[in-house]
């Protein structure tokens, strides 16, 4: 059991420090006329993929379709864009649109947009990185995909994920865990509505950054409890209030993932409360397994138990800190 609860905690720590938030790739497939339509795409790139994509990457469009001229491609921002210019025969209903690959196990939300009709909007895989055209939009299909986008961003956006782990740690007993994360909730959910609809908004950047410094203000909180277990911290006090304020900035940073991924104008209300649900029960997974894990390491010896959480803490602080730094300097 505690080398389980050990590995657990090791692979929750392991993969963050070249970590950053999860920004899906994205397709999309505009009409621009008739019979003419746009492609364009942007893939994020991982440390040595560039190379690989720029020479393999091709883009799938409907058999009834031709590339106008040179499709064009460049990297720029850690994502390599393309575009290309269609002429379609016809509907391109029944057609294939994506790319002929996506890196490694990463998503990408592909979307179709005409001109008269419903958006329609997909979730590409590595396994199908290119999605078929629908003659009539499925309204359950944008709700499906934003819900998984979201909970993806919550359990491997690995900011968000160590915030929520060091404040159940921090608060530890249940009822004022349900407290905290529900106030963490409300803030983001707040200003990621704000921002989306155009009454707010932050930089992302100095969003980032702040991001980055509540993981190190929370690991200290928790490197303090377990040197004086009866010491009353700010959070220890407030644990709802300190987690209220910093949910309203990681809602800025949600609503920056969600601007990198784009949202289907025609079901704007759907794909919005679909993200911020699947975002809840990524949230809700991950404050259930930091639970089961406490729970499992109270079977141990206390200086057993001890060692983990402070060992979990210091990674999680130093991890914190590197992004902290790295946003502030970069």
């Amino acid at each position: 059991m505690l080398r389980w609860a050990i590995g657990v905690i090791a692979i929750l720590l392991a993969f963050p420090l070249s970590a950053h938030e999860l920004r899906p790739s994205v397709v999309e497939m505009r009409e621009a006329g008739e019979g003419r339509y746009t492609l364009d795409w942007k893939v994020t790139l991982s440390v040595g993929s560039a190379g690989l994509l720029t020479n393999t990457l091709e883009p799938v469009i409907p058999d009834n379709c031709t590339i106008q001229g040179e499709k064009v491609q460049r990297i720029q921002s850690a994502a390599l864009m393309g575009r290309a210019s269609l002429a379609c025969d016809g509907d391109p209903a029944g057609g294939q649109f994506g790319l002929s690959e996506l890196l490694g196990k990463s998503d990408a939300i592909a979307r179709f947009v005409p001109v008269d009709a419903p958006t329609q909007s997909f979730r590409l895989t590595a396994d199908e990185p290119a999605a078929t055209i629908l003659a009539e939009p499925d309204p359950l299909s944008v709700f499906g995909d934003y819900f998984v986008i979201g909970a993806q961003h919550i359990v491997f956006g690995w900011d968000h994920l160590l915030f929520v782990i060091a404040l159940v740690l921090l608060v530890r007993n249940p009822w004022p865990v349900v407290k905290a994360t529900t106030a963490f909730t409300i803030a983001h959910s707040i200003t990621l509505v704000a921002t989306v609809l155009g009454y707010s908004g932050l930089p992302s950047r100095p969003v980032e950054a702040l991001i980055a410094l509540s993981i190190v203000f929370l690991a200290v909180e928790v490197a303090l409890l377990l040197r004086d277990p009866e010491r009353q911290t700010l959070t220890r006090r407030f644990p709802w209030a300190v987690a209220f304020a910093f949910g309203l900035i990681h809602g800025f940073g949600f609503a920056g993932a969600l601007a990198d991924i784009g949202l289907p104008q025609t079901q704007l209300a759907a794909a919005l409360f679909a993200f911020n649900l699947g975002v809840e029960a990524g949230q809700l997974l991950v404050v259930a397994l930091t639970v089961a894990i406490l729970a499992g390491l109270r079977r141990f010896p206390p200086l057993v138990e001890s060692r983990a959480l402070t060992s979990a803490t210091y990674g999680i602080g130093a991890i914190g800190s590197f992004w902290l730094i790295e946003r502030l300097i970069g």
